[in-house]
C-alpha cells in the first residue's frame, strides 16, 4: 500500500494555459523542479550507499560466505553509476538552462553566471565526489 500522504502533486500547466507563465514564474518553477530533482538524486545515492552497506553488513553478520550475493552487489554498485551519470546529466540540464535564463531572460540570482561541467577534471577519475558537484561557480 502506497502512503500518499507524503506526495505533494506539483502543478501541472495545460498548453491552453501555458502562455499565462510570466518568465519570473517560469523561472522559479523550474529552479525549484531542478533542486528537487538534484535532491532527489542525492537522497538515492545515500540510500544505496546504505543499502550497500547492510548488505555486506548482514552477510557477514549471518555467516554467509564471503562473496555470497556478489551479483546483487555488483548490480547495485552498477545502479549508483547509473545515478552517477545521471547527476552528470542533471548537471549539464542545470548548466544549460543557466545559460538560456541569463541570455533570455535576465538571468537568475539563485545560479552562478556560469555553470558548466567540469569535465577534464573527472577525465580519469576512478572515483570522486557526484558530477554535479564538479559545477564551476565563476562569477
Amino acid at each position: 500500500m502506497v502512503d500518499t500522504t507524503m506526495i505533494k502533486p506539483s502543478p501541472v500547466n495545460s498548453v491552453s494555459n501555458a502562455g499565462a507563465m510570466t518568465p519570473a514564474v517560469a523561472q522559479l518553477r523550474v529552479t525549484r523542479d531542478l533542486h528537487q530533482a538534484e535532491a532527489a538524486l542525492d537522497e538515492a545515492l545515500i540510500r544505496q550507499a546504505n543499502l550497500l552497506s547492510t548488505m555486506v553488513s548482514a552477510r557477514r553478520a549471518t555467516g554467509l560466505a564471503p562473496f555470497e550475493g556478489q551479483d546483487a552487489l555488483l548490480r547495485l554498485l552498477r545502479s549508483q553509476q547509473a545515478m552517477l551519470d545521471a547527476g552528470g546529466e542533471l548537471a549539464r540540464v542545470h548548466g544549460r538552462l543557466s545559460t538560456i535564463s541569463v541570455e533570455k531572460l535576465g538571468g537568475n540570482d539563485e545560479c552562478p553566471k556560469t555553470a558548466e561541467l567540469a569535465d577534464e577534471a573527472l577525465d580519469g577519475a576512478d572515483a570522486g565526489p557526484s558530477p554535479r558537484h564538479a559545477l564551476s561557480r565563476a562569477a
